[in-house]
C-alpha cells in the first residue's frame, strides 16, 4: 500500500492519545513537473472522502467518538513546492474538522 494506490488506505491506527490516526505512506521524491504532489493530493481526497462517507466508523469501529488525523509518512524531505503543498493542505483538512500532520520517516 502507498500513495500511488489512490482508492486504498494504507494504515489505520490509534495512536496513544487517543487519535485515530490513517497514515499515508509517500515514498516518492519530488519531481519537477510535481507530478508527485498531485498523486498525493489524489490519495488526500479519498481518505477525506473515506471519513466524510463514514466509510471510517464501518472499517474501524474503534475511530467512534475519537478524533480523526490524517498522517502522511515521508520517505524523502519535501523541497519548497512539497512544503507549501503540506501547509496549505494541513489549512484546508483543518476546516473539515479533520487533523492533518506530516513527518519524514527516518530510515536509520
Amino acid at each position: 500500500m502507498s500513495v500511488d494506490q489512490k482508492d486504498v488506505v494504507d494504515f489505520i491506527s490509534t495512536s496513544p492519545d487517543g487519535n485515530v490516526v490513517l497514515s499515508i505512506a509517500d515514498h516518492l521524491f519530488g519531481d519537477e513537473k510535481n507530478e508527485h504532489l498531485l498523486v498525493l493530493q489524489d490519495k488526500l481526497n479519498s481518505y477525506i472522502g473515506f471519513i466524510e462517507r463514514g466509510e471510517i466508523f464501518e472499517s474501524y469501529p474503534a475511530a467512534k467518538n475519537s478524533s480523526l488525523v490524517i498522517e502522511v509518512c515521508l520517505k524523502y524531505e519535501p523541497n519548497e513546492t512539497g512544503l507549501s503543498f503540506l501547509n496549505k493542505c494541513q489549512e484546508t483538512i483543518l476546516n473539515t474538522g479533520i487533523g492533518f500532520q506530516w513527518r519524514k520517516i527516518n530510515q536509520d
